[in-house]
């Protein structure tokens, strides 16, 4: 049996979602020897899921030969350091979302005086030179959008590509109560808020699908143009107002609103935000010529349980981002699964063991990303930006 030997940096939440998913690969041997990681629960996580080791530096991943894919999962700003350091020492690279992005001019703490245009230059900047870097290493990259391989949205392509429908019109969304996360809430760390961070997700969902459909009728549907608004609207909130919301926007949003338009005259709306209790809204929901797909990745009604009280189950993970335990509640059953996790992992380790280019590639991270800071630009200046994306 072929083995792959991986080494991760990060040991958040995103991080506890990976690990689940290697144990649970298949048809191949896969070994995470090692995890890097500052956080004070670092060596907890790594006995949870039997990592050996734990370090504080990244480098010393990079520095094991025997470590073949090096699985990031750091704050957005560390991003792009660390793929470039992880392809010259020869590894194959995971890299959750998003690919990189604008943090601030130097010497600045906060972005509300740079120009959203300039932001969409840079960062189209950086994707030309990660893909040079990507080519030149020779190296894998797979890109950890975990909406690409989601059951329901595979399903309702299997069912597209069977009738051979024309996709009209695509909505989906990303949003939760927020994260309590410093970087989450400055630019600087984060290079925006909630478009860059739910929205990417959704972002990416609709640039796959519409690439599935391009490919399955063998024509070149590209976007040609983004519109979109922004908000914080939980600043006017008071301390009281603001007790079940986690978002503590500085200089970033925590409400997205975008339209996406299509060479073929199509469109998707996406919503990102940070201001929606309840648990996390992670829908895509795809209308064609003769069907329609509603693809929920949060909790489904697999198991629906009522609790009076929270006595005895104050600890117990029922989905994302819920506030409490008590009334009705859809417990989220295989996550990793659902989520997309699984499928993302596992197709990751064959094209490291067997070879192969994965579904979500370097190409959608980067059209994922230029096309955020695209819309970025469109709401400072009110206006919609042409693309040929």
């Amino acid at each position: 049996m072929k083995k792959v030997t991986v080494g991760m940096i990060g040991t958040g939440f995103a991080a506890a979602l990976h690990a689940e998913a290697y144990q649970k690969v298949y048809g191949i041997e896969v070994c995470v020897k090692a995890a890097a990681s500052l956080a004070p629960d670092a060596e907890a996580f790594a006995r949870r899921y039997g990592i050996g080791q734990v370090y504080p530096d990244y480098r010393r991943l990079l520095e094991d030969l025997e470590i073949e894919v090096i699985d990031i999962i750091s704050p957005p700003y560390l991003h792009r350091e660390m793929i470039e350091e992880a392809l010259k020492s020869g590894k194959h690279v995971i890299c959750e979302k998003p690919l990189t992005g604008f943090f601030c001019r130097p010497g600045e703490e906060y972005a509300d005086g740079c120009p959203r245009k300039d932001m969409y230059e840079a960062v189209c900047g950086e994707t030309r030179q990660l893909r040079q870097a990507i080519r030149q290493s020779g190296r894998l990259f797979m890109y950890a959008e975990n909406y690409i391989y989601t059951p329901a949205l595979q399903k309702s392509l299997e069912f597209i590509r069977a009738q051979k429908s024309r996709i009209l019109f695509l909505r989906a969304e990303e949003s939760h109560k927020g994260s309590h996360a410093m970087h989450a809430a400055r630019w600087k760390y984060n290079g925006g808020g909630s478009l860059i961070r739910q929205g990417c997700h959704p972002l990416s969902a609709v640039l796959y699908i519409k690439d599935q459909e391009s490919r399955m009728r063998g024509e070149d549907i590209r976007v040609t143009s983004v519109m979109a608004e922004v908000a914080r609207t939980g600043a006017g909130l008071s301390p009281e107002e603001h007790a079940y919301i986690d978002s503590h926007a500085v200089d970033v949003e925590d409400l997205a609103n975008v339209i996406v338009t299509f060479s073929d005259q199509t469109q998707a709306v996406v919503m990102a935000g940070d201001m929606v209790v309840g648990g996390v809204r992670n829908l895509v929901e795809i209308y064609t010529n003769e069907s329609v797909y509603h693809c929920n990745m949060a909790a489904t009604d697999g198991l629906r349980a009522y609790h009076e009280r929270e006595k005895g189950i104050e600890d117990f993970y029922i989905t994302e981002k819920l506030g409490c335990r008590t009334g009705w509640q859809n417990i989220y059953l295989e996550e990793e699964l659902m989520r997309g996790y699984s499928g993302e992992i596992q197709e990751f380790m064959e094209c490291v063991a067997f070879g192969g280019t994965p579904q979500s590639d370097f190409e959608l991270a980067a059209r994922t990303i230029e096309l955020t800071y695209a819309a970025y630009q469109s709401a400072q200046e009110g206006r919609r930006i042409a693309l040929n994306l």
